[in-house]
């Protein structure tokens, strides 16, 4: 049978013609007059879309008719130890990773395939890096997760690259990107600042036995951290026990008056016993100190007791002291007066005055003259 089919394929596709089931040719955008004569014909229309080349058994059709399809699809092999960065107008759009194989269509988009080397070299590039973190580039950046690792290593920190479990590089404060195809690699970031740590509540005994609560306060940074990563797991818990071991060390050797006394020396004793051991795992301890003693409740009421004693015995001794005084100064006037009985008499009429202050109605007899010569006596 002989019939004439009109076709019509506009710019964003192209026409996969298909004789008795074989490709026969590629139609491109425009009309197209196909006769069909004892034959079994079909056109199947592809869209373009981005460029990519994908159709059922993609792979099939190259291998059968890849004559046919050579001239407008081009194949992007990728090895075993390489990725590919697509391109499409020079605009990075994909990946392919390792081993892939993919098929571009070569119009009507310019598609370019660069080629990222693997190997012992799994650094990305700066300008690559810049690339992906824009905006734009975000549902990429997403996709691509599972090929490379991005991590940010603030100012005050240092990174440490973990290639199969082992660190082989410290990083230093920046945007840094890695492939991780074909092996297991992460970032991990410790802060290098000044951190700080409390030991709360401690139950300890005094060299005298008595029972102290006490709570620590230290300050330390990370001074080598891939000395602390190879020496520790927890690396927080290893400061609080050495803290701990430190404060029960001090306290267990002194008795409840010196901690009370000097707790400076307290201090001292804590930073002096965990500070050569932390630092041995990398970690420096600035410096530690004790924040509360708290004593049990019948304790502090015989503290009370002996400070309200030791206060009643200063308060009784100042007393003492000042009686003597007044009493010595009792005698230097007695030896005064016995030398001079003028002043004496004066100080007979000085008390008198302060008497007669006192005394509401005086009657005397026989005049001033009376007064005088029985009252008061001036020899």
């Amino acid at each position: 049978m002989l019939y004439l089919k009109r076709l019509m394929i506009d710019p964003s596709q192209r026409g996969l013609m298909f004789v008795d089931g074989e490709l026969k040719a590629v139609l491109q955008p425009g009309k197209h007059n196909i006769v069909q004569w004892r034959r079994q014909l079909r056109v199947d229309l592809i869209n373009v879309g981005t460029g990519e080349f994908v159709v059922p058994n993609a792979e099939f059709l190259m291998r059968t008719a890849g004559d046919v399809l050579a001239p407008h699809v081009e194949q992007i092999d990728i090895g075993d130890a390489e990725v590919g960065l697509v391109y499409r107008e020079d605009r990075l759009v994909g990946m392919l990773a390792a081993g892939a194989r993919k098929y571009f269509w070569r119009a009507p988009w310019r598609i370019e395939v660069k080629r990222q080397a693997l190997g012992e070299q799994f650094r990305m590039d700066a300008a690559l890096i810049a690339t992906l973190i824009q905006p734009q580039n975000a549902k990429l950046l997403a996709e691509m997760t599972t090929a490379l690792v991005l991590k940010e290593v603030p100012e005050s920190a240092v990174g440490l690259l973990v290639v199969n479990g082992q660190v082989t590089e410290l990083l230093k404060p920046g945007l840094h990107g890695f492939w991780k195809l074909g092996r297991m690699l992460s970032v991990e970031v410790v802060d290098a600042r000044l951190q700080a740590m409390d030991v709360q509540g401690q139950e300890i005994l005094s060299k005298d036995k008595v029972s102290l609560r006490l709570n620590v306060a230290a300050s330390f940074r990370i001074a080598d951290a891939l000395r602390m990563r190879g020496a520790v797991v927890d690396w927080k818990d290893t400061v609080y026990r050495e803290l701990q071991f430190g404060l029960r060390q001090a306290v267990g050797t002194r008795t409840l008056d010196t901690l009370l006394a000097n707790k400076g020396e307290l201090d001292e004793a804590i930073l002096g016993y965990a500070s050569p051991r932390l630092a041995t795992l990398g970690i420096e301890l600035v410096n530690a100190g004790v924040k509360d003693v708290i004593l049990p409740g019948e304790m502090k009421a015989l503290m009370n007791q002996v400070v309200e004693a030791e206060k009643a015995a200063q308060a009784n001794l100042i007393k003492r002291r000042e009686e003597t005084a007044a009493t010595r100064n009792l005698l230097n006037t007695a030896k005064l007066l016995e030398d001079n009985p003028v002043l004496l008499r004066l100080k007979e009429l000085e008390t008198l005055e302060k008497v007669t202050e006192k005394i509401d109605r005086l009657t005397v007899f026989g005049g001033l003259e009376g007064v005088m010569k029985q009252l008061v006596s001036l020899k």
